[in-house]
C-alpha cells in the first residue's frame, strides 16, 4: 500500500502495544458490519480489519472455532496479521461440549488442539470450554472431561478456561473441583447465565455482557472505573470479595494474568468499552 494511503496514515498512529502486560481487554470477533465506520475508520478494507483491530486492543477471544475447527492455515494467517504481545482466545467447537457425556470427548479434543492450533505460535492464548446451558454440574463427568484437557502443545504450556452456565454449578463442590484441576471458572457478568467469580485457576478471565447502546463507551465511567479495580485487584492475586462467589473469597495469592472480553448485549458499543477500560487499566497500572 502507498506510503500516502488513509489506512497507512491510521495505522502509524496506534497506541505503542505492550507485549508483557498483564491485563488483557478484548472483544468477540473481529468481523461486524456496525464496527465499520464506527469503530473500524472509513475506506478501511475487510480483509486490514484484524490487523487494525489486533493494535488497538491486546487481545481478541475468536467465536467462529466454537462453530468448526479452522484449517491451521488460517490460524497462522491470523497470528501473522497480529504484533508481538498480542493473543487469541478461541472458543472450543461446540460439537466437543454439546455431546451426552464430557468423559467421551477425547477424539474430539485431540482432533481440535492437535488438529492445527499450534499454527498460533506464541498468539496462542487460553482455549474457552463453554458448556451448554442445558448441561447440569455432573462431578464424575466433569473431572474426566478435564483430565482429557492436553496441557502442552508445540512445547508451550496450553491454557484452558471453563464457562458453566446451569445453575447447579453454583455449588462447593463444583469450586473444589475445578481448583483440584487448577482451571480457571469464566466469571460471565450476565443478567442471563450465573456467574461465580470463585478464582479456581492460575489466571482469571470475564466475559462482560451489559453494555449499552445509548452509551458511547458502553459502560458507564464509574463501571469502567470499577471493572478497572477488579482487574488489578486480580492480577495483583487478590479476589474482589463485592462479585458473586460461592466460596469465601481466597486469601491473596501471587500475581495472575487477567483476560476481560466485552461479548455480546449492545456489541456496537464493545470496542469503544475495550479501549476504555484498556486506557484505564494502563493508567493505573
Amino acid at each position: 500500500m502507498p506510503k500516502s494511503s488513509p489506512t497507512t496514515e491510521l495505522f502509524s498512529h496506534v497506541p505503542n502495544h505492550r507485549a508483557a502486560a498483564p491485563i488483557r481487554v478484548g472483544i468477540g470477533g473481529w468481523n461486524f458490519a456496525p464496527w465499520r465506520n464506527n469503530f473500524y475508520p472509513a475506506g478501511l478494507v475487510q480483509r486490514r480489519e484484524l490487523e487494525f483491530a489486533s493494535r488497538q486492543l491486546r487481545a481478541i477471544e475468536i467465536n467462529g472455532t466454537y462453530y468448526g475447527a479452522q484449517k491451521p492455515a488460517t490460524y497462522a494467517k491470523w497470528a501473522a496479521e497480529t504484533p508481538e504481545g498480542f493473543v487469541f482466545s478461541l472458543k472450543a467447537p461446540r460439537y466437543i461440549t454439546e455431546g451426552k457425556r464430557l468423559a467421551d470427548t477425547a477424539r474430539g479434543i485431540e482432533g481440535f488442539v492437535f488438529g492445527g492450533l499450534e499454527a498460533f505460535g506464541d498468539r496462542l492464548g487460553p482455549v474457552l470450554w463453554q458448556l451448554p446451558t442445558s448441561r447440569a454440574f455432573d462431578a464424575d463427568d466433569l473431572a474426566a472431561f478435564l483430565d482429557l484437557l492436553p496441557q502442552e502443545l508445540a512445547g508451550r504450556p496450553m491454557r484452558h478456561v471453563l464457562e458453566v452456565r446451569h445453575s447447579s454449578f453454583l455449588d462447593e463442590r463444583y469450586v473444589a473441583l475445578a481448583r483440584e484441576h487448577r482451571i480457571p471458572t469464566v466469571f460471565t457478568d450476565s443478567r442471563q447465565y450465573p456467574s461465580l467469580a470463585d478464582l479456581t485457576g492460575d489466571f482469571a478471565y470475564a466475559r462482560l455482557m451489559r453494555s449499552e447502546s445509548h452509551i458511547d463507551s458502553g459502560y458507564a465511567a464509574d463501571d469502567l472505573d470499577a471493572w478497572a479495580m477488579r482487574a488489578h485487584a486480580w492480577a495483583q492475586g487478590d479476589d474482589p470479595a463485592e462479585l458473586p462467589h460461592v466460596t469465601a473469597p481466597v486469601a491473596k495469592k501471587t500475581p495472575r494474568d487477567v483476560y476481560i472480553y466485552f461479548i455480546s448485549s449492545a456489541k456496537e458499543r464493545n470496542p469503544a468499552a475495550a479501549m476504555a477500560l484498556q486506557r484505564r487499566v494502563d493508567a493505573s497500572a
